[in-house]
């Protein structure tokens, strides 16, 4: 029987993607999971390499990065969040205002399609946005190149201003520990029939959003806590980073800078948006307000979370906003997307 050429193609593609990983790592590259193997398939891909990542694998990745970032959703994160209303408020109005900005700036000086702007616009979980642009008609590099922009900035960027606060804290996250296997296989079932029935209904990739809502009602009601084994989620971020690698033929060179300058300008634009954001919501809240702009700013949760931890600003409030920050985008984003269909 015939072996699917995809296939042939995957091991090599794997093991590209890991060595990217593994350099990324060393250097401290934000995100290195995800960014190491997307720049160096990138790299094999435009040398010519034939790179591939077959749509079964794809679909599993989906599921895990679906079920590992609903796993953020904890009873503490849930019970934090309660607490603040009023700055889930302004976070809320930050998100949109940045969203929107930023969607206009790519469509009219740039000249992204509508529906790549929208995904390249969109300030939320890196793998989550990446996952279901693959789905759609965006430009899938246009909008890693953007969005690994974003992540890399924000993380350089945002210790910086917290610093300039002159503010340290001496809170910590408290660890949930490892999820128990047979937990972790009931959901993966559940989150398989989520899936289905939202492909059924035509909802951008399906069995990530699937898979997250199902770990986050889990999660957040405390039926199955922990988190999947790191190696799981490595595994998973390593193909995804590879998927996004593989798309880059054809790619020029010209196209590579005008979307890097692209990430740039959007990344300041909403930069500035969620430190403003930052500071009315101090005013009305009473909290520090570099605790704040951790929460607010649009870089990744886990990023976003360990600058926290590392700096002792709140880190379970930082880890609230982003899960709600997720969960709003996970919600708004396939209706915006079904829209723009539409259009």
């Amino acid at each position: 029987m015939a072996i699917d050429p995809e296939w042939k193609e995957a091991l090599p593609t794997f093991v590209i993607g890991a060595a990217g990983a593994a350099l990324f790592w060393l250097i401290g590259f934000p995100a290195a999971v995800l960014t190491g193997p997307a720049a160096a398939v990138t790299l094999a891909t435009i040398l010519g390499v034939r790179t591939a990542i077959p749509p079964l694998l794809r679909d599993g990745v989906f599921l895990i990065l679906g079920i590992t970032i609903g796993s953020t959703v904890t009873p503490e994160v849930i019970d934090t969040a309660l607490t603040w209303p009023l700055s889930l408020v302004v976070l809320s109005l930050t998100l949109f205002v940045a969203l929107i900005l930023s969607r206009t700036i790519l469509m009219r000086v740039f000249g992204f399609d509508r529906m790549t702007a929208l995904m390249s616009a969109t300030p939320g979980h890196l793998s989550y946005v990446l996952s279901i642009a693959t789905d759609l008609t965006a430009d899938i590099r246009r909008v890693a190149l953007v969005q690994t922009v974003r992540v890399l900035l924000l993380t350089l960027l945002v210790p910086v201003l917290v610093s300039l606060w002159g503010v340290e804290g001496r809170s910590r996250l408290v660890d949930p520990g490892a999820i128990a296997p047979i937990a972790l296989a009931l959901v993966f079932l559940l989150a398989i029939v989520a899936g289905l029935l939202l492909k059924r209904l035509n909802v951008p990739a399906p069995l990530l959003i699937g898979a997250m809502t199902v770990s986050a009602i889990s999660h957040g009601a405390n039926v199955t806590p922990g988190s999947p084994p790191s190696w799981l989620t490595s595994l998973a971020f390593i193909c995804m980073g590879a998927l996004i690698g593989s798309r880059f033929r054809g790619f020029a060179r010209r196209e590579f800078t005008a979307a890097l300058s692209a990430g740039l300008v959007t990344t300041l634009m909403t930069c500035a948006v969620a430190a403003l954001g930052a500071m009315v919501a101090a005013r009305l809240v009473g909290l520090s307000p570099a605790a704040l702009l951790l929460a607010f700013a649009p870089g990744g949760v886990e990023v976003m979370a360990a600058l926290a931890v590392e700096t002792g600003l709140e880190p379970t409030l930082v880890a609230a906003h982003h899960v709600f920050r997720l969960l709003l985008l996970g919600v708004f984003i396939p209706v915006l997307v079904m829209r723009n269909r539409a259009l």
